[in-house]
């Protein structure tokens, strides 16, 4: 993840897994039970997506990103448990903007409103905690060349904010 830098376009390949809200707070209610988590985080990519149920012969449903902000008040706790990336839309927080400087993690946004479009990039798709929360549970996505933006990188930069600059018109 040190490579990569705030506007540098990838295309993620691998594993990564998936949470939104509803697992999120069950992890956070895991760690501060002190109990170990039901997937290992360490060195790990999060996918803030709920996917849509399957087509029949189709690997997944449609699978965006969903807003990250929302995930903000967990992210922080789970970087120190190892996570390294986030991908979702939007902007993310000054405190996991520093958590992410903090552990050398990344946020990748994807484009919002191209699930379907997102979902031919995803190879396998399988449940692997939490699957009473149904298109919450945690997920094990395998990717091939997602496209993604680095928003925000370890050493604290945002292109949201630097982008601003770049393209303002003045006149």
């Amino acid at each position: 993840m040190l490579d990569l830098r705030a506007g540098d376009a990838v295309e993620i390949s691998g594993v990564v897994l998936t949470a939104r809200d509803a697992a999120h707070q069950r992890l956070i209610e895991t760690l501060d039970r002190g109990e170990v988590l039901p997937v290992d985080l360490a060195g790990q990519v999060i996918y803030y997506v709920g996917p849509a149920p399957a087509r029949p012969g189709a690997v997944i449903g449609s699978a965006g990103p969903t807003t990250s902000g929302r995930m903000d008040r967990y992210a922080p706790a789970l970087h120190a448990a190892g996570l390294r990336g986030t991908i979702g839309k939007g902007y993310r927080s000054d405190v996991v903007r520093q958590a992410l400087v903090e552990h050398c993690g990344v946020y990748f946004a994807a484009v919002g409103g191209s699930g379907a479009l997102l979902a031919k990039r995803i190879v396998s798709a399988e449940v692997i905690a939490y699957p009473d929360l149904g298109t919450e549970a945690i997920w094990r996505l395998q990717l091939d060349r997602f496209p993604a933006i680095v928003v925000n990188d370890a050493y604290g930069a945002d292109l949201y904010s630097t982008a601003k600059g770049e393209y303002r018109r003045d006149g």
